[in-house]
């Protein structure tokens, strides 16, 4: 009866494990069984396991993409939302990438796979929520060492009921040894072991589920702990889609690879531009180009003011675009500002919501930018922050994570550009926003897959609730030991507990 009570503990067990994988298992379904292929010119169905490298494959309206690659002919529309959150479907022509698990929603096209088995962006999803459920959380520490301090008291209550029963009071040799058992098996400290294990695996799977990857349990539980989140403004709390509202010039940018560059570009496709020589990018400022009408400089007011260009009369101009919420990008050449190119880039929705709520939780929020401070400051006042960092150089981003660390608080930074990773990396916990860079979800400790910074509210949320259900198990494991011990050594004697009874409970 013993064994069996003690397998059935084992099954429940396991039980319960499986059942915390949940969020494994619904993930991994995502993707299709079946995919078709061209070999040998003819289209064949293949498992998805089976897809290879190079192979072609075919996709018609209403199928799952089976694996990621680039569309080679054929145009559509692909719901995405599984893995951006984006509700939209995205269109997709010739030398665009699909993903696998995606779901084709019109048109048909074929594609060349690039990424199959494990390297697909589903895959390291999957390994990532594998990784954090496996991973031990710095509360686990504790458990782990009471666990070990209950066998101890096992031991030695197990011992001690012996000697006092069977040598003090004078019970039967086979009355002792019962008691004996019964606390050393009630004592079991499965439950002390499932405690944290059981809570990280339940609190990363239910947030894969809606998009938000934590790399590791000690990402979970320090997320609990923040004082501070900063924000990057471009791409993070903004689409990241800087729009032209006025321009003057555009020739010295088509050598830059800078968002509000592009953006000056895509205004300036409808006119003639003539490709300028001898461009050069200056980090964190501008650039600067030769033209046929001399030495352009085009960027921020940092790059004038080092260039020792005054703005002149388009003083006030400037100043009434910053107090607008612009970027003002300045233009100047042969030595005097000649223009203002102002830029706009919108909020995303969520943002404000985001930022109130933080704040409602006792947490300080930051804006990180390399806008100059009046365009930050009315940006920020629109989306509810009080604390910016403007003119912030991208080497200088992880210097201001240090700097807020160094008065004693544990700082999350939230980005999403190849310039943020130092900064995450720095951070206590840093969130990538999962439009961004590769690079930046590498850095990160967690990824917010839907872009959405609201989630950033989601994700300490769901961390101290995890953080809660890990102390009221260890408390519940803890008391229960409490009251069983005296229990199995029969302190209630002429009422004694049995080993199977013991077992059971």
């Amino acid at each position: 009866v013993l064994l069996v009570f003690i397998l059935l503990g084992h099954w429940l067990e396991m039980r319960a494990r499986a059942g915390a994988s949940t969020a494994i298992t619904a993930l991994m379904d995502l993707a299709p069984p079946k995919a078709n292929v061209i070999r040998e010119g003819a289209e064949v169905e293949v498992p998805t396991s089976e897809v290879m490298a190079g192979d072609i494959v075919v996709i018609r309206p209403g199928n799952k993409i089976p694996v990621d690659g680039t569309v080679e002919d054929g145009e559509s529309l692909v719901d995405e939302s599984m893995l951006t959150g984006e509700s939209m479907p995205v269109q997709k022509a010739p030398g665009d990438t699909v993903i696998g698990a995606t779901i084709n929603t019109s048109g048909s096209f074929r594609y060349k796979a690039t990424k199959v088995g494990a390297d697909t962006a589903l895959a390291q999803i999957v390994k990532l929520v594998q990784e954090a459920q496996n991973s031990k959380a710095p509360a686990q520490l504790l458990a782990d060492k009471a666990a070990q301090w209950l066998v101890i008291a096992a031991v030695v209550i197990g011992l001690a009921t012996f000697a006092v029963w069977f040598w003090w009071i004078g019970q039967p040799l086979l009355f002792a040894v019962t008691l004996t058992i019964t606390v050393f098996v009630i004592a079991c400290p499965d439950a002390l072991g499932l405690a944290t294990p059981m809570a990280v695996m339940v609190g990363t799977g239910l947030g894969a589920m809606n998009g938000i990857l934590f790399k590791n349990a000690s990402a979970l539980e320090d997320a609990t702990k923040l004082d501070v989140i900063i924000f990057d403004k471009t791409g993070t709390l903004t689409i990241g889609k800087p729009e032209v509202v006025e321009i003057a010039a555009a020739a010295v940018e088509q050598g830059s690879a800078h968002p509000l560059a592009q953006a000056i570009l895509g205004r300036a496709s409808e006119l003639a531009v003539v490709a300028p020589t001898g461009f050069k990018s200056i980090d964190g400022m501008g650039a600067q180009a030769e033209t046929a009408d001399g030495t352009v400089f085009l960027g921020n007011r940092l790059l004038m003011d080092t260039q020792k260009l005054a703005l002149g009369a388009l003083e006030a101009d400037a100043a009434r675009l910053q107090s607008e919420g612009r970027t003002v990008v300045h233009v100047a050449q042969n030595g005097r500002v000649i223009g203002l190119i102002a830029i706009a880039d919108a909020a995303r929705q969520t943002a404000k919501a985001a930022v109130a709520k933080l704040r409602e939780r006792g947490i300080e929020v930051v804006m990180l930018t390399g806008d100059n401070a009046g365009t930050a400051k009315r940006i920020a006042a629109d989306l509810g922050i009080d604390s910016v960092l403007a003119d912030v150089l991208p080497g200088q981003k992880a210097d201001k994570v240090k700097e807020l660390q160094a008065t004693g608080k544990k700082v999350g930074m939230v980005g999403d550009g190849v310039n943020d990773a130092p900064a995450l990396t720095q951070a206590n916990v840093g969130f990538a926003i999962g439009a961004g860079t590769d690079v930046a979800m590498e850095s990160a400790d967690v990824v917010l897959m839907k872009s959405d910074p609201y989630d950033i509210v989601a994700a300490i949320e769901l961390s101290r609730a995890t953080l809660r259900k890990m102390h009221q198990n260890l408390w519940w494991a803890v008391g229960y030991n409490v009251i069983a011990f005296p229990l199995a050594a029969g302190v209630l004697y002429p009422f004694v507990l049995s080993p199977a009874i013991a077992a059971l409970s």
